[in-house]
């Protein structure tokens, strides 16, 4: 899909541009892949985000494919092993934020029905969508990123800040801030 422009943050990495071509700005209401990056934003705290798509496939082994229950089944051995692999970011609070967020995640989808049910309920199920011309236009954090990270650091989550919150906002396509020159922005 090289023909196509794309928003300039992808470059020309071939995982970033699949990502941003497949992913990213793409409406998810799939609880366990809306787990999943709350996981992967969590560990991007500090780092590139092309770090952290470089290490999700060694991610989705160290958090057993991202399942939820078996992530807040946890114990010190798993955070041991965690911390011993050299395929993730091996920060120890990071890993057991992890494990406690998968608890809290749990928590809200009996309060809920389903995470993405919360998740959705502060856009009333409709993506917002920005008309961004370009890059530096696009906030890093905003009101609504404020009170969602607000609410889920109340709940007890860790590694959740609004610019993290943001980020993953912008992941799970709740926002679509693909630039208006994207040809994602339309297809989002």
């Amino acid at each position: 899909m090289s023909e196509h422009r794309r928003c300039t943050w992808c470059g020309n990495d071939p995982l970033y541009q699949h990502y941003h071509d497949n992913e990213w700005g793409v409406p998810c209401r799939d609880d366990q892949k809306l787990f999943e990056f709350l996981i992967l934003e969590g560990a991007q705290a500090g780092l590139s985000w092309i770090t952290i798509l470089r290490k999700r496939e060694a991610y989705r082994r160290a958090f057993a494919d991202f399942d939820v229950r078996k992530v807040a089944a946890f114990t010190t051995i798993d955070i041991e092993r965690c911390v011993e692999d050299t395929g993730i970011v091996r920060n120890r609070l990071k890993i057991k934020s992890a494990i406690s967020n998968a608890r809290l995640f749990i928590d809200i989808q009996r309060e809920f029905g389903s995470f993405s049910d919360y998740f959705w309920g502060y856009v009333n199920n409709r993506p917002i969508v920005n008309y961004w011309a370009n890059q530096s236009q696009i906030p890093a954090t905003t009101p609504l990123s404020d009170l969602i990270a607000r609410d889920m650091k109340k709940r007890g989550f860790k590694f959740f800040g609004s610019t993290i919150c943001y980020a993953y906002m912008q992941a799970m396509g709740q926002v679509n801030d693909h630039t208006t020159d994207c040809y994602r922005h339309e297809q989002c």
